[in-house]
């Protein structure tokens, strides 16, 4: 399975592919989208095809993107919102199912700690990927998130059935579901 990572950003989004066969994690490609300055709709038209290019090119199976929580300010929180819209929609019109996780997620399926720092996260990716050297902050991101959905995918196999509002479900011993 392919897998498409978005760290959504205004002025750059990072992007990670990797592929999964069962245990193993093979890196593809990564880097990011800057779309510099200019009007608002101008640069989220930058985002929308930066990942139209990149889906046309790779062909991933899914994609994963991070999901935006309010931050202190309220304006960079609306235009981070719009960003990640402009890359779902991206993601969307070429019909790939899109799956989202928490920063907090990420990071504890990753590091194995969900406050880690972005330098952790950078060194974690390198080392599970076998990089020869450290992705940038955002395409780290980025793989992080493709990597996430791959343990998580591991782990709802493992359970049992799903996923249902963003938890894991299965069922018990009674084969009654549970989540």
């Amino acid at each position: 399975m392919r897998i498409l990572g978005i760290d959504p950003g205004l002025r750059v989004t990072g992007f990670g592919l990797v592929d999964s066969d069962k245990d193993k994690v093979t890196y593809l490609a990564s880097g990011v989208i800057r779309t510099g300055v200019g009007s608002l709709p101008a640069r989220l038209q930058k985002i929308h095809y930066g990942i139209v290019e990149l889906v046309e090119e790779y062909r991933p199976d899914i994609a994963v993107c991070e999901i935006v929580f309010v931050n202190v300010n309220p304006r960079s929180t609306l235009l981070l919102g719009q960003a990640r819209g402009a890359a779902i929609g991206a993601l969307v019109s070429r019909s790939l199912e899109v799956h989202e996780y928490t920063a907090l997620q990420v990071k504890q399926a990753v590091v194995g700690y969900g406050r880690a720092n972005k330098n952790q996260v950078q060194l974690m990716v390198q080392r599970l990927l076998l990089l020869p050297g450290t992705p940038s902050p955002d395409a780290a991101d980025a793989l992080a998130c493709a990597v996430c959905h791959v343990h998580a995918g591991a782990m709802i196999k493992m359970l049992g059935t799903g996923m249902r509002r963003g938890r894991v479900v299965g069922r018990g011993p009674s084969g009654i579901l549970r989540g």
